[in-house]
């Protein structure tokens, strides 16, 4: 029997999983960070992208978008509080696209009524999402 730990991902709208998992990876401030079973405890801010969590007794790993946030890690639980997370069988690649094609737009206007900063971050937002269609896709889901 696999060691597990418990993981919660939630959001401010709603609670995205919560059971026992076998590891979970996602992405932290400095990099990737791998979460198993006894893993010392840790509190760091998440970047967007995909949050992968391996539950107990199952084949396949779920994955989670989310847009930021914080990760908090102690002795058997796993805590990622998302700015936003969805499921990734919820993500709409079109959706996805247009935010990108619209973030791109504003940056590339020299308007002084631009929020830069926040252009760049919707950018990073629409790439991270991208690329967690592309890991489902890969994975034929």
């Amino acid at each position: 029997m696999a060691m597990t730990v418990h993981v919660d991902i939630v959001s401010a709208e709603e609670q995205i999983f919560s059971g026992l998992a076998e590891f979970v990876a996602l992405p932290g401030e400095s990099g990737e960070l791998g979460i198993l079973p006894g893993h010392m405890p840790l509190m760091t801010r998440i970047k967007p992208g995909a949050v992968r969590v391996k539950p107990q007794n199952q084949a396949e790993e779920e994955l989670v978008f989310v847009a930021g946030g914080m990760l908090e890690v102690q002795p058997g639980l796993v805590t990622v509080l998302a700015d936003t997370a969805i499921r990734g069988k919820d993500l709409d690649e079109a959706k996805a696209l247009e935010a990108k094609r619209l973030a791109e737009e504003a940056l590339q206007n020299h308007d002084s009524t631009v929020d830069y900063a926040r252009a760049q971050a919707e950018l990073s937002e629409a790439l991270a999402q991208l690329a967690a269609i592309q890991k489902l896709r890969k994975r034929g889901h």
